[in-house]
């Protein structure tokens, strides 16, 4: 026990062991530690810096004792009652291993251990690996983390979980694109701000460490994209995606990139000590111009409109030659010197602001500018005109070109509605269908955003136009009871051969009489029967997601005729799947066609058992057709709450 003595006199580790008792820290100590602190806990030992002094802590020559002897002697009487206690419960421990039954209630302390104890779910948590053990007096001391926390929200477990990927998709991958954002802002301080340091005395001795931290800055920013981010950028090569690591490192390096990556780094601060801090000796900084260029590309492929982002990239060129411009102003005011002609800005105000309106007022050729009197200040003059002349026509030309791209599918809308108008003006077409012609244009641009949806899809490959069609269309056509049960493959491929049409108001879809060779599937809006001497009556109302004339779609011969009046109640956006085109696609799935005909069949007998029935579109209700309207000789028609059956 005496080492206990020895260690436990020491003041620093006793005010350890008050910390961890007052901060309650969740700490598993070897049983003879446990005890230590539970009478620490119970006897309130204060730290020794607030021990009192009793009629012990004087010397012998009675002066008093220091503070760490005070301590020593207030614990060593402590620990000698507590090495009673130490004793007393060895010994009821060494029965207990050799009675097992003995009941602990005998035990003077057997309540506080049964208050120790810990319920069988902290027990289970005791079990956890330790986050930090070391031993202590050859007794085990393990450290485990605090279990009572509150749950972290998802964003930052997320940020802590991360892992820095071993191979980056520089397409994809939105951390790259952010990356790089980081890189091409530390660009965009060399380049605007370089001439500004060498132009203007913006730079001075006060504030010169307040640029060095943001130059030295960017260039950490530079040295971590060729480190680390560069050497992990995927490949192609022979149409394989290269994720090894040593196969990335050694493509980078082999790139025109890599060699303008490390000259931009070439450390031309070295001549600081014979010239001193000069900006213009960071010029190589602005080789990295390759990120730029690659943000741009990463940006307009992440943006849904791209064009918003080329026209502050165009306007940005423009300010940059402005700002340049200005900064070249000022040096020759300077070199001039300022205010020593009309010409030359006079030192007066906000220096940049001025020099600034004067580049503006040059390069774009406004005029109202003071004449030059010097050959240096007509040769500047000079060149700023020329330079003036062809850099602002380029923005303008490229600006058009921006907007132009952006507005190319309006500008094809208004073309192509400026021809049909003025082809129905040329024929004296009846205003009321040139109403209904106009309304068709603007209803199809103003809700797909396009005339024909196929003159888009035909550009892309035939796998990628089946992606899009099953994202758009599978989930309505999935729903149709006829083709349930049939191949998925088949499905698919039937799904690029729907066509789009937009039926307007009181358009008729079908009518009674005509020859069916498609069928109708309802994408949007509602359509509806109508019959009667005056088609006013209506039977039924079909809603988005049924199909109608299925029955002659799947009817052999092919001649067919409508026996209902179908109309568009509202702006009625149908798919249309023709005869041929389902026929050629059956060829490849023959059991979908042998299901297919059997439920044609089904259809035929449901049809005949009776005269001509309307099914509501919830398939409860029955409409008899008046025989005045339509007879039994003019055939059958059935429409159930997915379909709409019509045969001649």
């Amino acid at each position: 026990m005496s080492l206990y003595v020895h260690v436990f006199i020491c003041p620093h580790v006793f005010i350890c062991l008050q910390i961890c008792m007052s901060l309650h820290v969740h700490v598993l100590l070897s049983p003879v530690l446990e005890e230590i602190c539970l009478q620490m806990r119970t006897m309130k030992i204060p730290p020794p810096s607030i021990l009192h002094v009793d009629h012990r802590a004087v010397s012998c020559r009675g002066r008093p004792l220091s503070a760490a002897s005070v301590g020593s002697v207030v614990i060593q009487d402590r620990l000698n009652d507590l090495v009673k206690l130490f004793k007393g419960r060895t010994e009821r421990q060494k029965d207990r291993l050799v009675d097992p039954d003995e009941s602990e209630e005998e035990s003077p302390s057997a309540c506080e251990e049964k208050k120790d104890e810990a319920p069988p779910a902290e027990k289970e948590e005791e079990e956890e690996e330790p986050v930090f053990q070391f031993e202590l007096l050859g007794h085990p001391v393990k450290f485990y983390a605090p279990t009572n926390l509150p749950p972290l929200r998802s964003w930052l477990r997320s940020i802590l979980e991360y892992r820095f990927p071993s191979s980056i998709d520089p397409f994809t991958d939105l951390i790259y694109v952010l990356w790089l954002f980081l890189v091409v802002a530390a660009w965009n301080w060399n380049v605007w701000l370089i001439p500004v340091r060498w132009a203007f005395p913006y730079q001075t001795p006060e504030n010169i460490h307040l640029w060095l931290l943001a130059d030295y800055t960017c260039d950490l920013i530079y040295v971590l994209d060729i480190l680390v981010f560069q050497p992990r950028l995927q490949f192609v090569r022979g149409g394989d995606i290269v994720c090894d690591k040593k196969d990335m490192r050694e493509n980078y390096m082999s790139t025109e990139r890599f060699k303008m990556d490390v000259i931009s780094l070439f450390p031309m601060e070295i001549f600081y000590y014979f010239t001193g801090v000069n900006s213009l000796l960071r010029f190589p900084r602005l080789l990295k111009y390759s990120a730029f260029f690659e943000f741009n590309d990463r940006i307009e492929a992440v943006m849904k409109k791209a064009y918003i982002y080329r026209v502050i990239r165009t306007s940005t060129y423009l300010l940059y030659s402005l700002h340049i411009n200005a900064c070249l102003f000022y040096w020759g005011s300077d070199y001039e010197g300022l205010g020593s002609t009309k010409w030359v800005y006079n030192g007066k105000g906000f220096a940049y602001i001025r020099c600034y309106y004067f580049a503006v007022k040059t390069l774009i050729t406004i005029g109202g500018l003071p004449d030059p009197t010097t050959v240096f200040e007509i040769c500047f003059q000079l060149i700023n005109y020329f330079v003036g002349v062809f850099a602002f026509s380029i923005m303008i030309g490229q600006m058009r070109d921006v907007v132009g791209a952006a507005t190319a599918g309006e500008n094809y809308y208004r073309a192509c509605m400026d021809s049909t108008v003025k082809y129905m003006n040329s024929y004296k077409i009846p205003k009321e269908v040139q109403n209904r012609i106009k309304t068709w244009y603007d209803y199809t641009w103003k809700s797909q955003g396009m005339l024909d949806e196929q003159e888009l899809l035909v550009q892309l490959p035939a796998k990628m136009r089946l992606d899009i069609a099953v994202d758009v269309n599978y989930a309505i056509v999935s729903k149709v009871a006829l083709f349930q049960g049939c191949d998925r493959q088949m499905v698919f491929d039937m799904l690029t051969r729907l066509k789009s049409v937009v039926y307007l108001p009181g358009d008729f879809v079908c009518k009674k009489g005509e020859i069916g060779r498609e069928m109708y599937i309802i994408k949007q809006g509602e359509v509806q029967v109508v019959g009667g001497p005056d088609l006013q009556t209506v039977f039924v109302t079909i809603r988005a997601g049924s199909v109608f004339g299925e029955i002659s779609l799947l009817a052999g011969g092919g001649g067919n005729r409508r026996t209902a009046n179908v109309k568009a109640h509202g702006f009625a956006n149908l798919f249309i799947l023709d005869k041929k085109d389902l026929a050629e696609i059956l060829v490849h799935y023959p059991e979908s066609q042998k299901l297919l005909r059997k439920k044609a069949v089904n259809m035929f007998i449901s049809a005949s058992k009776s005269d001509i029935l309307i099914w509501s579109s919830v398939g409860t209700d029955l409409f008899l057709e008046p025989p005045v309207a339509i007879g039994r000789t003019a055939g059958r028609v059935s429409i159930s709450s997915s379909s709409m059956d019509q045969q001649g």
